[in-house]
Parts: C-alpha cells; sequence; structure tokens
C-alpha cells in the first residue's frame, strides 16, 4: 500500500495515528537538527517533521538528501503542529516520519512549482506536465471534469442519449478547412477530421434517436487568433419533434443548472434580443450585457452643421462612458490613438465631456452649441459626469470599431466582473450572408440550418432578406454556445445548396447521405453545441481556454511539449502514395 491517505485528508482527528502518505517534495527547510519537509499531491499539503530526537538516524540521513519533486513515501505518527497554518487544511497537524523510501528522484524543474510561478507561458507550455502540478492549471482541470460531469448529469436525466460518431469522415467545402488524415488502404484518399458532428448528428434523428448528445472533439485548420485551438472540445445536441423554443427552454435550463451547481448563481430567465438589436445596440452578435454604454446613433442631431466628417458618413454612434468627463486631454488622446490602431481601424474620434454643472465641452465646439451636445446626451443616455465616445464612417465599420472601444473601455474600467454572469440568446439572424467581392451567399451557421416560415417566400425572390431558425446563447461577451432548426426536406435542401453555388452534381457528390435519408422520412429536428472550452473558462472566471486544457497547442497551432505536427519519414509517405518531392 503506497497510502492509507491522500495529503489533503489530515487534520487533528487523525493525531495519535500511523499513517502512510506518498507524493512529491514541494520544499525542505533543514535547521540542522531538524528538517520540515512539504509534500504534495493532487489533493493537498502535509507538513512532515524529521528531528534527531525522535527520526531514526538512516532516516534522517536520507532526509537531507530529498530534492524539490522528489517522489516519495513516508510512514509516520500523526502529531499536533506547534505552529498551525490556519489557511491550509492539514495545518493543524504534521507527521513524525519514522520511515522514508524515495520512489523516484527528480531533477531541478525548469520552472517553480508554485501558485505563483517564475515560469513563462512557453516554458510552461514545455513541460505541461510540470505546469498541471500547480494548483491553478490543477484545479481548472478539476473544475473542467466537474463540468462535463454535471452536463452529462442533467442530459441523461432528460432523456438524452450518448451516442458517439465517427472521426475519419469526408472532407466537404463548407467552413473552415479541413484536417485530412491520408488512407493508406486507398491510395491518394483521404479522410478529413470533422468541424462539427453536424450531419451524423442529423442521421441519427433519421434513425429515431429522438435526442442525442455527445461532448465531442472537433477540428478547424484555420489560421488561429488569440486563444483559439486547433481542436477544440463541444457539448454537441440534437432533438426532433420540436420546435425553436423547445431547444431554448432545453439549453437554458442546462446553463441555469451549471451556474447554480458549479458557481452558487441563480438567474432568472435569460433575456433575448434579435441580431439586428444587438448589432444596432452592441456593434456585435455577443454582447457584453454586464454594463451599460449602449450605442447611440446620431445621425439625427449631427448632420445638420457644417461638419463634413459627419455630413458623409453613413453612420454617426457613440456611447457614453460612465464617470469619464474626468479625463486628462492627455487620457482622451490615448483613446483616440488606441481606436486609430490597425486593429481597430478608426481615423478618429470625436469627444464631449458632460460636466458636472449641466454644461457641455466637445472637441467640435466649433460646429456645435450646447443644445446639440444636450441631443447628443440624450441620445447615448449620458449622465453628468460622463463621457461621449463618438465614431462615424461606414456602418457595418464604425460598429465594430465603437464595440471594440466599448470592450476596452469597460475592462479599464473594471466593469467586466468575472464573478458576474449576464447570459442572453440573440436570435433571428440572417440566413445567408453575401460576399462584397464575389456576390455568392454564404451561410451564415451552415447549410443545413432552416429558413424561417414567414421568410420561405424571399428564398426565389431576396434571399438577402431571409432569417435563420436560428439562436445564439451568449454569457458575458462570449458565445458559448449556439444552435438552429434544420431543414428535414429534401426540396428546401435543396433549394439552400443552390443558393449557396452548388449545382446538383456538387451537391450529389458531397452531402448525397443526408439527401437520401430525407427521402425515408426525416422528423423536424433541431440542436445547439456548446463550446465546452470557452464555457468552462468562464463558468471558471476566466477568458483564456488554454488553462482549462490538459494539453493544449500554442498559438501557432503547435504542441511544443511532444513538438507537433513533425515530418514523417519517406517510407511513411511511399506507404501512404504521398508524393515526395
Amino acid at each position: 500500500m503506497y497510502r492509507t491517505h491522500h495529503c489533503g485528508a489530515l487534520t487533528e482527528v487523525e493525531i495519535g495515528k500511523e499513517v502512510t502518505l506518498s507524493g512529491w517534495v514541494q520544499k525542505s527547510r533543514d535547521k540542522g537538527f531538524i528538517i520540515w519537509i512539504d509534500l504534495r499531491d493532487r489533493y493537498g499539503i502535509t507538513q512532515l517533521v524529521f528531528d534527531n530526537d525522535r527520526t531514526p538516524k538512516d532516516i534522517f540521513a536520507l532526509a537531507q538528501t530529498l530534492g524539490r519533486e522528489f517522489v516519495i513515501q513516508v510512514t509516520g505518527k500523526v502529531i499536533e503542529r506547534e505552529a498551525k497554518n490556519i489557511d491550509m487544511p492539514t495545518g493543524g497537524i504534521e507527521v513524525s516520519v519514522q520511515d522514508l523510501k524515495v520512489l523516484n528522484t527528480a531533477e531541478t524543474p525548469p520552472f517553480t512549482i508554485e501558485d505563483e510561478t517564475d515560469g513563462g507561458e512557453d516554458l510552461r507550455m514545455k513541460y505541461r506536465y510540470l505546469d498541471i502540478r500547480r494548483n491553478p492549471i490543477k484545479e481548472n482541470l478539476i473544475f473542467r471534469s466537474k463540468v462535463t460531469i454535471a452536463v452529462r448529469n442533467y442530459l441523461s436525466n432528460k432523456g438524452f442519449l450518448e451516442i458517439e460518431t465517427p472521426y475519419l469522415i469526408k472532407s466537404t467545402p463548407e467552413g473552415a478547412r479541413d484536417f485530412v488524415v491520408p488512407s493508406r488502404l486507398n491510395a491518394s484518399e483521404f479522410y478529413a477530421l470533422p468541424q462539427s458532428p453536424q450531419t451524423f448528428k442529423q442521421l441519427l434523428m433519421v434513425g429515431g434517436m429522438d435526442k442525442y448528445f455527445q461532448i465531442v472533439k472537433c477540428f478547424r485548420d484555420e489560421d488561429l487568433r488569440a486563444d483559439r485551438q486547433p481542436e477544440f472540445t463541444q457539448i454537441d445536441c440534437e432533438m426532433s419533434f420540436i420546435n425553436q423554443e423547445d431547444i431554448m427552454q432545453t439549453f437554458e435550463g442546462l446553463t441555469k443548472h451549471l451556474l447554480q451547481e458549479l458557481c452558487g448563481v441563480s438567474t432568472g430567465d435569460f433575456p433575448r434580443i434579435t441580431f439586428e438589436e444587438a448589432m444596432r445596440t452592441y456593434g456585435n452578435d455577443k454582447p457584453d450585457i454586464r454594463f451599460g454604454m449602449k450605442f447611440g446613433e446620431l445621425n439625427s442631431v449631427c448632420q445638420h452643421k457644417e461638419f463634413k466628417v459627419f455630413n458623409s458618413a453613413e453612420l454617426v454612434v457613440g456611447i457614453a462612458v460612465p464617470g469619464a468627463a474626468s479625463y486628462t486631454r492627455k487620457e482622451i488622446d490615448k483613446l483616440i490613438d488606441w481606436v486609430k490602431r490597425p486593429q481597430v481601424g478608426a481615423l478618429g474620434m470625436v469627444y464631449v465631456k458632460c460636466n458636472e454643472d449641466g454644461s457641455f465641452k466637445s472637441s467640435v465646439d466649433k460646429f456645435y452649441d450646447q443644445e446639440d451636445l444636450k441631443n447628443w446626451a440624450e441620445a447615448t443616455g449620458a449622465k453628468a459626469g460622463d463621457l461621449i465616445c463618438v465614431l462615424s464612417g461606414a456602418t457595418d465599420k464604425v460598429r465594430a470599431q465603437l464595440s471594440a472601444l466599448r470592450m476596452e473601455l469597460a475592462e479599464r474600467l473594471g466593469l467586466r466582473n468575472p464573478k458576474e454572469f449576464a447570459p442572453l440568446w440573440v436570435v433571428d439572424f440572417p440566413l445567408l450572408e453575401k460576399d462584397e467581392e464575389t456576390g455568392i451567399f454564404h451561410a451564415m451557421h451552415h447549410p443545413f440550418t432552416s429558413p424561417k416560415k414567414e421568410d420561405l417566400e424571399f428564398l426565389s425572390t431576396d434571399p438577402a432578406k431571409v432569417r435563420a431558425n436560428a439562436y445564439d446563447l451568449v454569457l458575458n461577451g462570449n458565445e458559448i454556445g449556439g444552435g438552429s432548426i434544420r431543414i428535414h426536406d429534401k426540396a428546401t435542401q435543396e433549394r439552400m445548396f443552390e443558393l449557396l453555388g452548388f449545382s446538383p452534381k456538387e451537391a450529389e457528390e458531397q452531402f448525397g447521405f443526408l439527401m437520401n435519408a430525407f427521402k425515408y422520412g426525416a422528423p423536424p429536428h433541431g440542436g445547439l453545441a456548446f463550446g465546452l472550452d470557452r464555457l468552462v473558462a468562464i463558468l471558471g472566471g476566466k477568458e483564456t481556454i488554454r488553462d482549462f486544457i490538459a494539453f493544449p497547442k500554442n498559438n501557432s497551432g503547435r504542441d511544443v511539449m511532444i513538438d507537433a505536427p513533425a515530418a514523417l519519414n519517406k517510407e511513411q509517405l511511399q506507404e501512404l502514395s504521398i508524393n515526395t518531392l
């Protein structure tokens, strides 16, 4: 037996008992006549004591040789600790060691295994197995496990079946690039790794499974942005004989359950806004509603003077920044520089200070009087002491720019409290979006999303007007889940493929298996997929998903620990019928 207790279990109740513990040496303090060692395992830390009076001499000598991260086993008696540590669960006791075995030695680790480590991110990712020993990462992985268990229990209790779908599938042209896998037995042919189990879960509905879920790995070979992973995990779900309201109620219930069980937070019914309202009010389709700063459109109250910048703009829009009228000119200039960065792309920013005495001071006083600026304040909801920030330009661009500024200001003002949770649904997305350069339509979600029944007539006359039977679940400014009611009849699906530029032959080659399935009685169905990595991070009070993934890739998509991806040798390439020239 390697241990009778783990290192977080012992309290004053066990005083006088003989115990055996195993773990890693966290730190050692040698005073010559007495040695204290902190022994660590997954569950906690227990202090060990070796001294000349009570410890056998050979054991004491061996204890003097122990280094950090040595793996050891000790046997001894639990005694009361003289200097108690009330911050530790085991802080009232220590173990007087009578026997010591070194189970494995260890080199000095490249960074300290402490909550506040001296290791940078690149170094810690290279030695991720050591990083996992640190409490912050360990606790994140434990939390992730609790989330997945809670999800499985909730969905199982609601009648969902957990069913696995294939990882080796067929490549399709929709969405991001596929990761492909060469087939040795079928020369010059390739499997693809799934970007999602979308078509398979629809086929399960055709098969009568009614309620399906899967916690599944998905893969996208796309250019990586900050905090994106080439492989990620979804809570993938599908239901039959339901409508949009049924699905939203089911997964709102799951989200409420997770917030209550894991965060101790109770929430009422989630608010709902349309895609159009989200873009008009917040400038993006995943708004953070923990704070205000809603957009105020100013065209009607600012395009009547001789300020050409505003007069020529498609949209003039502003936000009221609470309490920021006290900003100095230097601080405001820094904000202007921030919005001019290439990542944001604004040409400049107009500002108005709402003074405590009810007057206004702006950067465009030459063109606008106090009455004008009062109208701006009313349009943006600004109060005395606030700062109005105004951008102008093409509608889509300026909304995105002001949205970025809104989030940046909220961060600076401490308005994004990670312990506060503000979920909402965004609904009524456009079914299609047109590429400005090519004029070709693309599915905003995916090609299997059903149009709203009341918009079906526009599929033939004005496809851009068609709204999708789709919904996104947003939490604290992040999309944590999204889904739709699916097309379940062959004719509508064929029309959808036609709008997306597929010829009948291409549609048959790529999705013939799904179209054939629809011939045999496909039920009305729909579903939703949560991004598990993002969901866990937000519930855990963070937004960095890497810290909640056991072995993540870096921003270049590399696993620096195992050095992947890596080249294959010539023999492997030849066996796979891959040209080595």
